[in-house]
């Protein structure tokens, strides 16, 4: 079983979101995700203003065995990008809820997302 913190929700695409406060979130992919894809090479993040819709492709993880699209799991607005992940795209590797996020976004209040699934949900989820 691989790591699920459970301070987290998570999406059933295997991204995670973690509460930042005043209507912010930080985004992921689980240590499920990043270990199912290898050794990461390059990792392309959501420009600062980008709107993201839950649901809809945000950013692109590539690793030597393929390339991977992560889904929003969250309606907002980007506030900041990883940009370390440029140099370093293996930080999602090593540290995937930590120095690997990937964006943090301000919630759209008007446009709720989907209800993610708790840590225990997506442990059961992954088994």
């Amino acid at each position: 079983m691989k790591h699920v913190l459970d301070e987290l929700t998570y999406a059933p695409s295997h991204e995670w979101v973690r509460e930042l406060g005043d209507g912010v979130v930080e985004v992921g992919i689980s240590d499920h995700a990043q270990a199912a894809l290898g050794d990461i090479v390059f990792v392309e993040v959501p420009e600062v203003g980008s709107r993201v819709t839950a649901g809809a492709h945000c950013a692109v993880v590539e690793s030597v065995k393929a390339a991977s699209d992560v889904y929003s799991p969250v309606n907002g607005t980007v506030v900041a990008s990883n940009g370390d992940l440029a140099a370093q795209p293996e930080l999602v590797n090593q540290q995937p809820y930590a120095a690997g996020w990937l964006m943090r976004v301000a919630l759209d209040a008007a446009t709720p997302g989907p209800v993610l699934l708790s840590a225990a949900q997506y442990r059961q989820a992954t088994t």
